[in-house]
């Protein structure tokens, strides 16, 4: 019983997987000229999300500033997910949907980009981020799932959404990893060619 349960995710992981290899490529390809143009510009990049898409800004950001496979200069992201003391702060004395929103209205500046990652589409505070993020005029990528929820529909015409085929938290997570480790080897190609 167990055995056939694990098969059974591994299974279920693969398909999804097949189907986004058909389906997001060409996105996923727009996502990583914006973000090297971004980075060339000599801008950065913020990230956010919740739960399991936080930790997953947090390693989108690592292999920016730190390295993906290959050593290489640094890139400027942050993952405004990470500062608990400041997270609670400002749950605390504004209010959580503001969590992302004020840290966006404080720390980007004309040019920069911001990611998010959101299972759904429908977390006020990262429907917030968007808003601020558009009102500062911010390019943004987004990459979702189920059916991309009110975050997609904030989206203007040079913005990016990675949607994941899948309405499964854990399926839709696991795509995102992969679209970040395809971001990130690839942003490496492009800045970096000869390294």
């Amino acid at each position: 019983m167990i055995n056939e349960k694990i098969h059974a995710h591994f299974a279920e992981s693969i398909q999804t997987s097949i189907v986004a290899a058909e389906a997001l490529p060409e996105l996923i390809e727009k996502a990583v000229m914006l973000l090297s143009k971004t980075l060339i510009k000599g801008n950065k990049i913020l990230v956010c999300g919740n739960g399991g898409a936080a930790a997953l800004a947090q390693i989108f950001a690592s292999h920016l500033l730190n390295k993906y496979e290959k050593e290489r200069p640094s890139l400027p992201a942050i993952a405004i997910t990470a500062d608990s003391a400041l997270l609670s702060a400002i749950a605390t004395d504004s209010h959580f949907n503001e969590i992302y929103a004020k840290q966006i209205a404080a720390l980007s500046q004309d040019g920069d980009l911001l990611l998010v990652i959101s299972h759904g589409g429908n977390s006020r505070n990262l429907i917030k981020a968007v808003e601020t993020a558009l009102s500062k005029n911010l390019q943004i990528i987004i990459l979702n799932g189920v059916d991309g929820g009110e975050l997609a529909g904030l989206l203007g015409s040079d913005d990016i959404e990675i949607r994941a085929p899948s309405d499964k938290g854990s399926r839709i997570e696991e795509i995102h990893l992969l679209v970040i480790n395809c971001l990130s080897d690839l942003i490496d190609q492009e800045l970096f060619p000869q390294q």
